[in-house]
């Protein structure tokens, strides 16, 4: 007879494992990233106030040696001075004639920024929309005008100003400026309308809105941060200008800019107190002028990093 087969019980299943769950990418990291990080912060907040500081220290000089005298500012340059001379501006005021010769900087400025930008504008409008080839050509042509220097156009300049009999007036200076300012401003506003999304200008262009519109309703209001950048380089560059105000506009009191008026306050026995104080007055509006549009600015700086 031959044994029964055993019956084989079925093996118990083994429990299913319970997986963890995945870690953080945060816990992943590894521990010497994370130490770099937090190690980052604050040496990043040291380099911070060190640049600041490295600012300010300039106008912090600037600001006390216009109240000192000149031994007070040859012999303790940094300190507070022991009598507030608040006289130096007024004389600085009253010497320089400063009054008229920042009226002058101001409406100079302010005209050749308008113009610079009613010029510049439609053209950055144009080089953004084509693509090309003369479209290419015209914006190598703007570039090359960086590549011209100054003061080679000082002399051909002269001669255009009397030429149109335009010699020592204020109305050349302000249809100069703008000539000069042209290559930077097409250049810095065209990058920026270039950003304006193509079916925001297709869905305006259906709804009938011609080139004028567009420009006007659509690029500039995007592009905005662009024109408040160009229009503070511009200003600060028109109201440091000294070598064609001093040669096309001239010294005469009624015509003369602020940068022309300020070293008649040099003389053999210069006092730098009034010297200081005249300065301090001539940076004034542009600090308070970019002060007003200084969060323009910043966000014109970071368009392109948080773009994309």
């Amino acid at each position: 007879m031959t044994a029964p087969h055993a019956t084989r019980l079925p093996r118990p299943h083994a429990a299913p494992t319970r997986q963890a769950p995945p870690r953080p990418a945060a816990a992943r990291r590894p521990a010497a990233a994370r130490r770099s990080r937090r190690t980052r912060g604050p040496l990043a907040a040291v380099l911070s106030w060190l640049y600041a500081l490295l600012l300010a220290a300039p106008l912090y000089y600037l600001a006390v040696s216009a109240l000192k005298t000149n031994i007070e500012i040859f012999t303790h340059p940094f300190a507070l001075p022991k009598h507030w001379l608040w006289e130096n501006f007024s004389t600085a005021w009253r010497t320089a004639d400063l009054g008229r010769a920042l009226a002058n900087s101001l409406l100079i400025s302010a005209v050749a920024i308008v113009l610079t930008l009613g010029l510049a504008l439609p053209a950055a409008y144009a080089l953004a929309r084509l693509d090309t080839r003369l479209s290419r050509m015209i914006t190598g042509t703007f570039s090359v005008g960086f590549l011209i220097p100054p003061f080679a156009a000082l002399i051909p300049t002269v001669i255009l100003a009397i030429k149109t009999d335009l010699f020592y007036t204020r109305e050349f200076q302000m249809l100069f400026l703008p000539a000069s300012a042209l290559p930077l401003s097409v250049l810095l506003l065209t990058q920026f309308m270039r950003t304006v999304p193509q079916a925001l200008v297709e869905s305006a262009a259906l709804d009938g809105a011609g080139n004028w519109r567009l420009l006007v309703n659509v690029f500039i209001p995007i592009a905005m941060p662009g024109v408040v950048s160009v229009t503070i380089l511009q200003l600060l560059t028109f109201w440091n200008e000294y070598l064609f105000s001093l040669t096309i506009t001239g010294t005469g009191p009624d015509v003369r800019t602020a940068q022309v008026a300020l070293p008649t306050l040099v003389s053999d026995a210069t006092n730098f107190g009034v010297l200081t104080a005249g300065t301090v007055l001539t940076l004034l509006p542009v600090y308070v002028a970019y002060s007003l549009s200084s969060r323009r600015m910043q966000e014109a700086l970071t368009a392109g990093a948080v773009k994309g």
